[in-house]
């Protein structure tokens, strides 16, 4: 697969934040003027949790919670899975893939420097991977 590595992919990202008295209305606001799917829950530059629209809709709407008072406290996942800048992106795709999630915050320290997502991969990764695939296909025709 590719070498580029995480702190390729985060250059000139701005972080999309919030606080953990947030509500979940306010989130999901801030998530769509940003464009983004999830939004990375700090306590000043420390990364506290994650919240996504997949928990939006699971923790929010399908268990009834009002998205004007729930807080991303509520909600949000817990000490999520991270990266540091300096690994492969490679290695936040095997993340996502055996975790089952689409985003990976990027910390250094203990400090929050970005998050990277499968979105990303739609580069020179997902390229390598089709090929792995296909390469993969192809011996397991041989050897059937």
């Amino acid at each position: 697969m590719s070498e580029r590595t995480i702190q390729s992919i985060i250059e000139g990202q701005e972080l999309v934040t919030a606080a953990a008295a947030t509500t979940v209305m306010q989130a999901a606001q801030i998530m769509r003027e940003a464009n983004v799917g999830a939004i990375m829950v700090v306590d000043a530059d420390r990364l506290v949790g994650v919240f996504t629209e997949r928990d939006a809709l699971f923790r929010v709407v399908a268990q009834g919670l009002d998205a004007h008072t729930a807080t991303m406290a509520e909600v949000m996942t817990r000490n999520p899975q991270t990266i540091a800048p300096d690994c492969q992106f490679a290695q936040a795709l095997q993340m996502m893939h055996e975790g089952g999630f689409r985003h990976v915050p990027v910390v250094e320290g203990e400090r929050l420097v970005g998050v990277v997502s499968a979105r990303d991969a739609l580069g020179p990764e997902l390229e390598a991977f089709v090929y792995e695939m296909l390469r993969q296909d192809q011996v397991n025709e041989v050897l059937a």
